[in-house]
């Protein structure tokens, strides 16, 4: 039960949310806290972010470490009246259905409160590319065991500088949409005229970054789907609370704004009640 005041879960499924005249903007969360601040400013869906949970771990993104945390944080997501995707990285694993088995425990996380509607998939490991047809793989397992959930699979070729071009970056697109992916996402392409190329040839919905020199109204014309923050928001947060802290010390200058500590506490007094 919703509790009085609370959002109202979104009208639209997570798949009908990338086909909307504007894009949908995906902001990423790597705690409860962060996620409750995203949906009461209104966002429909929330993804997650390998860095951020990575980095409360006191360990570097990439490297296989936030398989339990972002199981954890599945679950603790739930409750929320709001779509969630999650960041799995590579999957955590070089095994197909080792990775559908761990999709399907995400997918399951929300019992009959609610399920993660989508993950993001990388195709590389370590920093490194891996062969497209092991990721196309993982893919087509996923979607034959977890067919409801939105896969992205994402391209880092413009991500490392691995063979960043267009056509590499299409080719491993096309096997991926060929393996049953619901859309595609290529991290660290800023120029319009290879944005505009990939929206153009990719046929499922394409994810960007954001693009800081492109609003999203100027992505959308290009042709892209879905706008991720990634790590930005967590990065901000921790350059807000040097800031915070530099000001007190007495570097000179105004304490930065924040939400205030009733409005965060009513926040997790709701969260608490969807627990119960």
């Amino acid at each position: 039960m919703t509790p009085p005041g609370s959002p109202s879960p979104p009208a639209l499924s997570f798949r009908e949310l990338h086909h909307r005249t504007a894009p949908l903007v995906l902001p990423n969360a790597w705690d409860v806290p962060s996620a409750l601040a995203f949906v009461d400013a209104g966002f429909e869906a929330v993804g997650t972010t390998s860095f951020g949970v990575a980095s409360g771990l006191g360990r570097p993104d990439g490297g296989r470490s936030t398989r339990d945390a972002n199981v954890a944080l599945a679950r603790a997501l739930a409750p929320l009246p709001v779509h969630v995707s999650v960041d799995i990285e590579d999957g955590y694993s070089d095994d197909p259905d080792e990775v559908a088995a761990y999709v399907s425990t995400l997918a399951a996380a929300g019992a009959d409160v609610a399920d993660v509607a989508g993950v993001n998939i990388e195709d590389s490991t370590a920093e490194t590319l891996v062969d497209p047809a092991a990721h196309a793989a993982k893919v087509a397992a996923v979607k034959r065991r977890c067919p409801e959930v939105f896969v992205n699979a994402r391209v880092d070729t413009y991500w490392l500088g691995q063979g960043a071009t267009v056509a590499a970056t299409l080719e491993r697109a096309a096997r991926y949409v060929e393996a049953g992916a619901d859309g595609v996402f290529v991290p660290g392409v800023m120029e319009p005229g290879v944005l505009r190329e990939l929206a153009a040839a990719v046929t499922v919905p394409l994810n960007v970054l954001a693009v800081p020199a492109l609003s999203t109204a100027e992505l959308a014309e290009l042709g892209v789907r879905r706008v991720s923050t990634g790590s930005l928001p967590y990065r901000a947060a921790l350059h807000a609370a040097v800031a915070v802290a530099d000001t007190v010390r007495g570097s000179g200058g105004t304490v930065p704004e924040a939400t205030p500590y009733p409005e965060l506490q009513a926040r997790l007094v709701d969260y608490a009640s969807r627990l119960a």
